[in-house]
């Protein structure tokens, strides 16, 4: 599959196959395919935690539920979580942040998910990026220090759905060529 098809197949699953366990080998091309990921001044200024621990799983799923408005219920069904943690970037990315007013470490984690999010994707597998969840019982749940902050969470497993048709803005709408 070229890189095009596969970003037409990914999409953002809630509904996986509780009972089928992602294979370790998939899950740490994942990994590396987000350690890989481009970051401002090289800072790579992330922590991945992957959670397949069942009782520790369910620990993570409960953090992302808010049941007042029925969000996230699906979060339990996943095999596996990836945990994403900001950390500390190096002086030449932080010092360009500061300069030019650029949450530069959030952007390079947004650009690590997308890598998990298609590495997925790549092996066979559905995702979900959650940043609806309860940030210090899953940073007390998994030992997170207190002065840092867990941005995402990206659930894996295999999806039990079909392929639902993508609703986007049309090529006119979000792209021109040489002025806006």
């Amino acid at each position: 599959m070229d890189f095009l098809e596969l970003v037409k197949h990914r999409q953002s699953d809630r509904a996986f196959d509780a009972n089928r366990v992602v294979e370790k080998e998939k899950i740490e091309r994942i990994i590396e395919s987000a350690r890989l990921a481009p970051s401002a001044c090289n800072g790579q200024p992330w922590h991945f935690i992957v959670v397949d621990d069942p009782l520790i799983k369910e620990e993570i799923a409960k953090a992302c539920v808010a049941k007042a408005l029925f969000m996230n219920h699906f979060t339990n069904q996943a095999p596996v979580h990836i945990i994403i943690v900001e950390e500390k970037s190096n002086i030449t990315s932080s010092f360009g942040g500061w300069f030019k007013h650029k949450a530069f470490p959030q952007v390079d984690i947004g650009i690590a998910a997308a890598h998990i999010a298609l590495a997925a994707q790549a092996e066979g597998l559905g995702s979900c990026i959650l940043g609806w969840f309860n940030e210090e019982k899953i940073k007390d749940t998994l030992g997170v220090p207190k002065g840092k902050r867990v941005l995402l969470d990206i659930i894996i497993g295999y999806p039990t759905k079909p392929l639902r048709e993508k609703k986007r803005k049309s090529i006119e709408e979000v792209c021109s060529y040489n002025k806006y």
